[in-house]
Parts: C-alpha cells; structure tokens; sequence
C-alpha cells in the first residue's frame, strides 16, 4: 500500500494575496505580515499620496480602485480610500473600505490564534488600526454602537494601550 500524500500546509511566510500574522523575530510583539502583492504596489503607494497632496483626488481614487482590483487585502488602500469617502461624505463608502481593511486584519489575526499584543506602533500594524478607527466613527454615525463596540473591543485586546483612542469614540 503506498503512503498516503498529505496535502502541505500552507507556508507560515508571506502569502501572494491575504494578510497574515506573525511573531515578530526576537520580540514578544506580532504585526501584520502583508500580503506579496501589497508590497509590490508600493511605489505605486506613493504615486497615489503625491496625487492626494497635489488634490488629484480622482484620479488618485481611480489608481486605489485599480490597485485593490489585483490585491483585495491590500489594508492601506482601503485605508486610503476610505478616508477620501468619509472626506467626500460618502458614510456608506468610507465604512466599506473601513470595514475591509479592519475585518481583512482582524481575519488574520484570528486565524493566527488572537496573539497580543499587536501594537500600532508597529509599522506593519498601522493601516489595521487606523482603518479600525475610521469604522468605528462610521458606526457610531450610522448608530450601529453594538458593531462600534465590537470592533472597539478587537483593536483594545489587540493594543490595550488605545493609542488612538477609540474607547473615547463610543458614545457613554
């Protein structure tokens, strides 16, 4: 009887397309570890934030859209965008990029067993936190406190710290 092949684990390294977490080297801290596809849009990053300074705003909306076509969790665009519709006044638009960006992470995190802590001070682990904050804002907005709490709770477990205070968000 020949042996049977088991399928191989995925590897713990960087993925092509979703985010994962790991442990940082030598640290008792774990980021975010984006996916290859994000950091291969990098210069392109760039490109967009010149065209956001320069007021480009569309045409810097239309690169976003286009860079997240090939890399759907690619944080710091969703960030971005969700920031350019809650600047628009477009809630509904600003709390779906919100959402992906913060619900892509928190995946991640949960699939990596809920580690903490995740500290925003980590480069890596900025867009997660800061897109969460973003969400939040837009749920207390939309009086969806229940969901706003939710998410307040995700990103307090994951730096107690609250460095951008968003306990302060939820209304008392």
């Amino acid at each position: 009887m020949a042996p049977k092949h088991r399928k191989p684990k995925p590897p713990a390294g960087r993925s092509a397309t979703e985010v994962r977490v790991r442990q940082v080297p030598g640290e008792t801290v774990w980021e975010f570890l984006h996916p290859r596809c994000a950091l291969e849009r990098a210069e392109d990053i760039q490109e967009v934030e010149k065209m956001l300074v320069a007021g480009e705003d569309e045409i810097a909306m239309d690169e976003l859209r286009w860079l997240l076509s090939g890399c759907s969790d690619f944080i710091h665009g969703h960030r971005l965008l969700g920031e350019m519709a809650l600047a628009g006044g477009d809630l509904t638009l600003a709390r779906g990029h919100f959402g992906y960006a913060f619900y892509a992470g928190a995946k991640a995190w949960r699939q990596a067993g809920k580690p903490a802590p995740l500290p925003y001070d980590r480069p890596a682990n900025r867009d997660f936190f800061e897109a969460g904050k973003g969400l939040v804002h837009c749920l207390v907005r939309a009086e969806k406190q229940p969901l706003a709490a939710e998410v307040v709770d995700v990103l307090l477990t994951c730096d107690p710290s609250d460095p951008l205070g968003v306990r302060q968000l939820l209304p008392r």
